[in-house]
């Protein structure tokens, strides 16, 4: 037999809500009821069901990892050994009550659908919080290193403060819907198959209600207006998201409200530029600073000042990297770099005492001045000779 764990496609070290998740996947998968007529398809529910079945019971799992599956036949219904079927369910209806324990459902069988009982789970499930909402927020260069914090206004679904959320002016005017007496749901055959669907009546609900609260008017939640605080962490970058919990729309009947997911977009700097958590700078110098060598006193992101040596002879495109001068790390996880590229200039509307300067200097410089130029004019005249 396939390992268990193998079976349901998870790892040795799921907790119970990753076996359970998986499960209600494959159980629907291979339910005889989408299935009908499928021996390969029953089969394959009965393994998954079993394999669930031992998972989901913490001390039938520490004996399946310690002794294997065999150490579990005869100990109980619904495997192996005792029942005269190894390696599955002896019948249907065990798979069935597994399946039924799982969703939420009595293991009692109730004489319906199987998927009657998934349907009431669902519905519960699906009422339980209010849909959750999203929204941008820009941020400048300066905001998103340091931190910030900012109100904002949203509008929301909120719960009615006149009915809390139950829609009706007082207890005595909600009452039990009389078409699905207050499941929420009728059945409707169709051939072999008895299906639930949303009662037409109270709309699954359950109840209706006689007199709406004059607030709400029945809904149990109102549109509000509010401003709230936004906490942005330093180091916050261009597409990283924030959740504000409980700033969604309230669910109804007074459920809990859904979530708030803030999108973040960081406007760029004049002279910064970040990557990952370095920050990069341009440095323009001089063709008299990048000869001789000079200090410079520059800014930080974070408006402190930074010393940096450029020595004698630095070119172009030269990278100076400034230790714990960039960037916070949002999860914080100490800072990135300050790296300082230098950007050479040339020289421009020189007057004639400059230029009669610099013509002395080129008749004094040799080829020892300019490496770089050397060797490329000797890989030039090499090529040249080859092809003559």
């Amino acid at each position: 037999m396939s390992d268990y764990y193998e079976i349901l496609g998870v790892a040795r070290a799921a907790t119970q809500d990753d076996i359970k998740k998986a499960y209600r996947k494959k159980a629907l998968q291979y339910h005889p009821d989408k299935n009908p007529g499928d021996s390969k398809a029953e089969s394959q529910f009965k393994t998954v069901s079993e394999a669930y079945e031992v998972l989901s019971d913490e001390s039938k799992r520490k004996i399946y990892d310690q002794y294997g599956a065999d150490a579990l036949k005869g100990g109980g219904a619904g495997f192996g050994g005792g029942g005269g079927h190894p390696g599955g369910f002896s019948s249907m209806e065990e798979a069935l009550r597994t399946f039924m324990g799982a969703f939420g459902g009595s293991q009692q069988s109730s004489g319906g659908s199987i998927f009657d009982s998934l349907f009431v789970f669902e519905s519960s499930e699906g009422e339980r919080q209010g849909a959750s909402k999203k929204m941008n927020l820009s941020l400048s260069f300066e905001e998103a290193l340091r931190g910030v914090e900012k109100i904002v206004s949203v509008t929301n679904y909120a719960t009615c403060t006149t009915c809390l959320g139950h829609g009706a002016n007082s207890a005595s005017d909600i009452k039990r819907c009389t078409r699905c007496q207050g499941s929420g749901q009728i059945h409707q055959s169709r051939g072999f198959f008895s299906m639930a669907v949303g009662c037409p009546q109270c709309h699954g609900a359950g109840k209706t209600i006689t007199h709406p609260c004059s607030t709400c008017r029945g809904a149990g939640r109102v549109k509000k207006k509010e401003q709230i605080t936004i906490t942005v962490p330093p180091g916050i970058d261009t597409g990283m998201r924030l959740r504000m919990s409980g700033h969604g729309d309230a669910g109804e009947g007074g459920a809990p409200p859904g979530d708030l997911y803030v999108y973040i977009t960081v406007e760029p700097h004049s002279f910064f530029e970040r990557q990952g958590d370095d920050i990069l700078l341009e440095l323009p110098i001089s063709f008299s600073e990048a000869a001789l060598g000079c200090k410079k006193e520059l800014p930080t992101p974070l408006g402190e000042q930074c010393l940096i040596t450029i020595p004698e002879g630095t070119q172009t495109g030269k990278a100076f990297r400034v230790k714990g001068k960039g960037s916070p790390n949002v999860h914080g996880q100490g800072k990135g770099d300050l790296i300082v590229t230098t950007l050479l200039e040339t020289p421009v509307n020189l007057n004639e005492k400059q230029k009669e300067l610099l013509k002395t200097f080129a008749d004094l410089e040799g080829s020892q001045n300019s490496p770089r130029k050397r060797t490329f004019v000797d890989k030039i005249k090499s090529i040249f000779s080859i092809l003559v």
